[in-house]
């Protein structure tokens, strides 16, 4: 029996089922981080076990110890009838869940199908958005302990990215210090959030599972709360209109609103919602260093993250940032 194998019996038997039920095993895709893989037992019962990589592997700051904040937004969502996965067992290098219906949100939609799904998956972020936590700040404690305001963690954040980028010596399409004074001028818009609220922060369509089981689509389930922290709710409005602009987003906005989310895109609103912007772009940008993407995945980046990253620090009131003039070479920090 291979070692992986004798690793998802182990996991089994820490979560109570029995070992000897593990009937097959492979491998699920998508990720770029973790190891995930599906269980499927005897009983025709299937879990997902997820599995970091070694302490060894370089990543960035903030991913450090990342399935304790995984399992904080599981179980966080439960309360508030958000599907998702349920936690059977998290310990030191796993996270045992169940397996919710349905798959990646594909292309495949049709017009009307989209707006549907749109509308429900604003209703379960607004759901989301009723979940209030200790303090601010990513539960995994990978920056240090959470903090009492949203300008101390926020801003812990977007340094400790910078400071990535400065160890990998990342590509951004102007100097990280540069990048830093851009952003340094709107941190005021940051005391305006009081509550520190559930963010998931990665719900791009491949987090987002839709099931046809039933006829008409639903959304099965949202998976990979692995980037969640307590914040500023706006902060979800990034990934879930990736590379856009989520306020041409009626369907979603609609369910959101219709399911009791509030939000007004007023000025420091908007502000905020270009730090966010930033702060994900950066992540984008930086990781791939640590990940050794190929080439067609870093210059994918550059030409189309690069640019994003650009519009959202020059959205910021005040910003002379420009472009570099070595945009285009190995190193642009």
């Amino acid at each position: 029996m291979t070692d992986s194998w004798e690793r998802a019996r182990q996991v089994l038997v820490t979560a109570g089922l029995p070992p000897d039920h593990l009937a097959d095993r492979r491998p699920l895709t998508g990720g770029t981080y973790n190891t995930v893989e599906e269980l499927r037992l005897a009983d025709g019962s299937s879990y997902v076990l997820k599995i970091p990589p070694p302490e060894t592997v370089p990543g960035l700051r903030h991913e450090s110890r990342l399935l304790v904040s995984e399992a904080e937004f599981y179980r966080s969502a439960a309360p508030v009838g958000v599907p998702a996965p349920s936690v059977v067992a998290v310990g030191d290098g796993h996270l045992l869940m169940t397996a919710c219906p349905g798959a990646p949100w594909d292309d495949s939609t049709t017009g009307a199908e989209q707006e549907l799904l749109r509308g429900e998956l604003g209703g379960l972020v607004a759901r989301l958005h009723q979940v209030t936590g200790p303090a601010f700040g990513y539960p995994s404690g990978a920056l240090g302990p959470l903090a009492p305001d949203w300008r101390t963690a926020f801003t812990g954040m977007l340094d400790a990215v910078l400071d990535d980028a400065v160890r990998y010596e990342a590509w951004l399409p102007v100097p990280a210090d540069e990048v830093a004074r851009a952003l340094r001028d709107s941190y005021d818009a940051l005391d305006e959030v009081t509550v520190p609220q559930l963010v998931h922060f990665d719900l791009w369509q491949g987090n987002i599972l839709v099931d046809r089981s039933t006829g008409a689509p639903r959304i099965g389930g949202l998976i990979d709360g692995e980037r969640m922290f307590w914040g500023d709710p706006v902060a979800d409005f990034v990934s879930l209109a990736l590379l856009g602009d989520i306020r041409g987003d009626e369907a979603f906005l609609r369910g959101y609103r219709q399911a009791g989310g509030r939000v007004e895109f007023d000025e420091a609103t908007c502000r905020r919602l270009a730090l966010y912007r930033a702060y994900l772009y950066l992540i984008m940008l930086i990781e791939t260093v640590p990940r050794a993407v190929g080439e067609e995945r870093v210059r994918w980046t550059r030409e189309v993250v690069g640019p994003a990253l650009m519009d959202a620090l020059t959205d910021l009131p005040g910003s002379t940032v420009r472009t570099a003039p070595e945009a285009g070479s190995d190193r642009g920090r």
